[in-house]
């Protein structure tokens, strides 16, 4: 069991953050967290995730006109802000990545089964990396008010890759964060039977 920190640092106190300290965070913490993220699990390794860092302002310019307005402000004031994506042939690399058996055969030419593996699995590793990046010490405020055509077409136009949702990532203005919204029960949400 990971100790009573750890926990605190990956869940308990961890809050999406909105307002960030003008810091800017370095490619390498970046790496180390997605290093992390990608030891999670994923049916048959499969690794659809695909993320785009947007840190200059050439960068930043382009995905503002994807956002929702209530999106624009926070994202822009953001140092980092994550395009959490997943690879629509990710198959193509199951020999790579599942090797001891021919796993590509399982999704060529099933385009709903490749659709709902890469959103699963991509949403899965999505959730992952916010793990990581709160564990490498950055604070995330994840997001999924934006174009998601606009930006497929700004980012990811002619590759096989979808957008999922944003995350930005920085240091977070603690001073700024509202009381924590209540969560639902054991009991309200969950049976054992």
């Amino acid at each position: 069991m990971i100790d009573t920190n750890a926990v605190k640092i990956l869940f308990t106190e961890a809050r999406t953050h909105s307002y960030w300290q003008d810091k800017p965070v370095d490619d390498a913490l970046l790496q180390k967290a997605y290093d992390l993220a990608r030891m999670a699990p994923t049916s048959a390794n499969c690794q659809p995730m695909r993320i785009v860092f947007v840190k200059s302002k050439e960068a930043k310019e382009k995905l503002k006109s994807c956002l929702d307005a209530g999106n624009v402000e926070k994202t822009m004031a953001a140092p980092v802000t994550a395009i959490i994506a997943y690879d629509m042939e990710f198959y193509e690399q199951l020999k790579k990545y599942y090797p001891h058996t021919d796993a590509r055969a399982w999704f060529a030419g099933k385009p709903e089964k490749i659709s709902d593996t890469a959103f699963r699995n991509g949403t899965l590793q999505g959730g992952y990396f916010l793990l990581a990046a709160r564990a490498v010490g950055l604070d995330c405020g994840p997001m999924s008010g934006f174009n998601r055509k606009k930006c497929d077409e700004a980012f990811f136009k002619d590759t096989p890759y979808q957008s999922n949702f944003l995350c930005n990532l920085g240091y977070g203005v603690v001073e700024k964060l509202h009381p924590r919204h209540p969560r639902p029960a054991f009991n309200d949400t969950c049976k054992i039977i």
